[in-house]
């Protein structure tokens, strides 16, 4: 998963990449807002699962930040990261679009189970309030849930086949992508999720 680094302080920046790598995630750090408004403007090579967002920056605010990617529909979850600790502060952090928020100084430990829980949340929110089981047929809800137990790891036609068909059932590889067109046609916009890696198969991401 990808995570974008949000704050003025390149040293606490690249502590966080350091400590974020090293858990498996792909991490990517701004000095600024502006600087990360243009890395999500860059949609074509850049999707962030979560954002870690200073709030007291020069120029523009987190918060300022925080309302503009809503305001554009943009639901990427964020964690403010800052010195404002206040309840007022918080409570306009939640306003602003927040989904968790840390009171600096925190401790590493304390910022992963808080992205993780904020990760957690933001799968089952997008995977499993879209639609119920009984809008998809049983052969779908098994290709779904395959996925979803899984993100990030991709499944070859025959592993999909053996997972999903294993009565005996003769069916082709066709049938495969015949099932997975119909699930992405059900999913909606999150059906882009589920890709074709040349080699790998198929996998969300």
């Amino acid at each position: 998963m990808r995570i974008l680094v949000v704050d003025d302080e390149q040293d606490l920046c690249e502590i966080l990449r350091f400590n974020l790598e090293t858990e498996g995630f792909s991490v990517d750090t701004a000095n600024s807002a502006e600087e990360a408004m243009s890395f999500l403007r860059d949609s074509l090579s850049k999707h962030y699962n979560l954002i870690l967002l200073d709030v007291m920056m020069e120029r523009m605010s987190g918060f300022e930040m925080a309302r503009q990617m809503r305001a554009s529909g943009d639901n990427t979850p964020i964690i403010f990261l800052t010195a404002l600790g206040e309840h007022d502060d918080q409570l306009q952090g939640f306003a602003a679009g927040a989904d968790d928020y840390i009171a600096k100084p925190f401790a590493f430990d304390a910022v992963l189970a808080r992205v993780k829980a904020v990760l957690r949340r933001s799968n089952q929110n997008a995977l499993g309030n879209h639609y119920t089981p009984n809008t998809l047929t049983k052969r779908e809800q098994l290709i779904f849930d395959l996925f979803q137990q899984n993100p990030g790891r991709f499944f070859t036609r025959e592993e999909i086949l053996e997972s999903v068909w294993p009565d005996g059932t003769l069916v082709g590889e066709r049938s495969v992508d015949v099932h997975i067109a119909r699930l992405r046609k059900k999913m909606g916009a999150e059906g882009s999720r589920i890709i074709n890696k040349t080699g790998y198969g198929y996998g969300l991401v």
